[in-house]
């Protein structure tokens, strides 16, 4: 069984989070994923693999090397995002993509145009995995899964030498909970990558700052034809608020180090409105004054429309793991060694998104995100070249080389 063998059979399984859920995991179905890789790990000879009651397995590779070297960890997870369909994933294998649009699902007309996504041109040639257009494919971040068991049976197949190897499968990273649980004691790296990049040769040591901010508003509901000073709509009050917040700092907007406030649902009538918001920004200062605009645009709001009308719950998520990179930057130097050692030029570019390393290394575990070579996650025209996944192996691989020396 090769990398893409094993991500074909780890995609074909539903492991959606569950945002609105309290438990960890949010969902009891990614303990089927969970169930099969703690079997995988040991089959494979893994020293020693845990699986808690939340969710989190780890695995241990013991040194076989006479000297001391530093314990490398490599994270990834197994919950697949809830904004797209996730369940009867049926994946389409291309086997030497031609450089033209590809046919996902005939019968409802989806098609993966080159037009509209042209990142797919440079693996013409190669074989490349699709959805059926109907679902997410789920490379984010089962692809990473299969990347590192795939990695870690070659070096004990082959008695390769390494230091000792941490490994890490954790649950509702997609929802932003997937290091709350992790216990960074027991695991016991020096430091850690994650493979949960996007195509091949990312490489990332900054994300975004984080907050979420969840909205009620208080409306007044009169039958319309005797609201004269009496009503107080809601959803117009919404709208109001949305409109204060500045209009080309959206996600639609933005790129590279530009912040946003994304809207990510609303709901709600005359009488009452539930907004949530997603704010982000790699500045540090951008990310608090953002904070502080939509504060200032619901205190307005309560001065025009009465007191308690609009109520926020403005929480930070995690931070740009940058500031716990940059004293141990070597990190990241050795893993774009062992990229290009193998072939592959590194992409440095800050995560639009979040990452488990984020809260991995405010938790005093460094743990920068590496490539696993997928593109258009979280989507119905997500795709993968099994190259990529290939290399991603081989950079896992150089990478155990080079900590030893």
């Amino acid at each position: 069984m090769g990398v893409k063998e094993r991500f074909l059979r780890y995609a074909i399984i539903d492991t959606q989070s569950d945002e609105s859920s309290v438990n960890c995991p949010s969902t009891k179905k990614q303990f089927d994923l969970l169930n099969l890789l703690e079997k995988e790990l040991k089959e494979i000879g893994m020293d020693e693999v845990t699986l808690d009651e939340n969710g989190y397995l780890f695995g241990t590779l013991e040194s076989n090397v006479g000297v001391e070297v530093p314990t490398i960890g490599f994270v990834a997870h197994v919950d697949t995002a809830p904004s797209f369909n996730g369940k009867d994933v049926k994946p389409k294998i291309v086997k030497k993509y031609n450089g033209k649009d590809i046919v996902l699902n005939e019968e409802k007309n989806i098609v993966l145009k080159t037009n509209d996504f042209p990142e797919i041109l440079p693996y013409t040639g190669q074989e490349i995995i699709t959805t059926d257009g109907t679902t997410l494919l789920g490379g984010d971040d089962k692809a990473g899964i299969a990347e590192i068991i795939e990695a870690l049976k070659h070096i004990i197949d082959n008695n390769l030498d390494h230091g000792t190897i941490k490994v890490a499968f954790t649950p509702d990273e997609e929802i932003g909970r997937g290091a709350d649980k992790f216990d960074v004691k027991a695991f016991d790296a020096d430091y850690a990558y994650t493979m949960d990049g996007g195509e091949l040769g990312e490489l990332e040591y900054e994300n975004f700052n984080a907050a979420s901010a969840k909205i009620i508003i208080n409306g007044v509901n009169v039958h319309p034809g005797s609201s004269k000073n009496k009503m107080k709509n809601a959803i117009r009050i919404g709208m109001a608020l949305d409109q204060l917040l500045p209009e080309f700092e959206r996600p639609e907007y933005t790129e590279g180090y530009e912040g946003f406030f994304h809207i990510l649902n609303i709901k709600g009538d005359v009488e009452k409105l539930n907004m949530h918001y997603i704010i982000r920004d790699h500045s540090m200062e951008a990310f608090e004054k953002k904070k502080q605009l939509l504060v200032d645009a619901v205190n307005y709001l309560n001065k025009k429309y009465g007191e308690n009308t609009v109520i926020l719950d403005l929480e930070d998520s995690y931070y740009n793991m940058k500031e716990k990179i940059m004293p141990v930057y070597h990190i990241v130097e050795k893993a774009s060694e062992a990229m290009k050692a193998v072939g592959v030029e590194p992409i440095v570019v800050p995560v639009r998104g979040g990452t488990d390393g984020s809260k991995l290394s405010y938790m005093g575990l460094p743990t920068p995100n590496i490539f696993t070579g997928g593109h258009n996650y979280h989507g119905k025209f997500e795709f993968i070249p099994t190259n990529s996944m290939e290399k991603a192996v081989e950079v896992i691989l150089k990478i155990v080389e080079l900590s030893l020396n």
